[in-house]
């Protein structure tokens, strides 16, 4: 793919790509290399473009133990929290236990929204772990194996758990919170961010991916 239309020099590209991997804001990068703040903004840009269109094109179906959850980000902070939340992005999320994470940025949580998701994204006869909430009764009856953990209860109860998911969601927002705000137009390609720095591990890893990604 490669980066279009860049017309940097390939060594400060490459620097910039370093500072990225570091989770080093686009000002502070810029204040570092002496160089526009716009300049570092849109090459930041330009990266969680190819992101979120590398993630989606490799993205293929989940087999085996699978967690499934949805979380809120952004928003308002005070009144409800959670599912319902006001003001905030609801996320989807699918997990291969030992693999790889894929998001998808929802309206609501409820069945018609989810096993459509579920359907396209997991293997059938795969088995799913989930909470307790009603947008998954339907996999009752699905032709999926599916355990539920009741977290009023308790959080895992052997191999019954979704400790994965709620892993990256707790990652994800580690990440976007030094954004102090991302606007919801926006909040797509700084998501698939998150995805990316997960399912690639270190940030030796992510270097080398995005390297190859780019042509640098």
């Amino acid at each position: 793919m490669g980066l279009k239309r860049c017309r940097l020099r390939d060594s400060v590209q490459r620097k910039l790509l370093e500072f990225f991997v570091a989770e080093v804001t686009a000002r502070t990068a810029a204040d570092l290399m002496d160089i526009q703040v716009n300049t570092a903004a849109l090459f930041y840009r330009k990266i969680r473009l190819i992101i979120a269109e590398q993630l989606e094109a490799e993205a293929s179906d989940f087999s085996g133990e699978i967690e499934l959850d949805e979380s809120y980000f952004g928003g308002i902070r005070k009144g409800k929290r959670g599912r319902g939340a006001a003001g905030k992005v609801p996320v989807f999320g699918i997990l291969k236990r030992g693999g790889k994470v894929y998001t998808q940025i929802i309206k609501r949580a409820d069945t018609a929204t989810l096993l459509p998701i579920i359907r396209r994204k997991v293997r059938p006869d795969s088995i799913i772990y989930t909470d307790g909430w009603k947008g998954y009764n339907a996999l009752r009856v699905s032709e999926f194996k599916h355990y539920r953990i009741n977290h009023s209860k308790l959080f895992a109860q052997g191999r019954n758990h979704i400790n994965g998911i709620e892993n990256y969601w707790n990652q994800a927002k580690r990440i976007l919170r030094k954004y102090n705000g991302i606007p919801e137009k926006k909040f797509y390609w700084f998501l698939k961010e998150t995805e990316f720095r997960f399912n690639y591990g270190s940030h030796k890893e992510q270097l080398k991916t995005l390297k190859l990604w780019c042509n640098l």
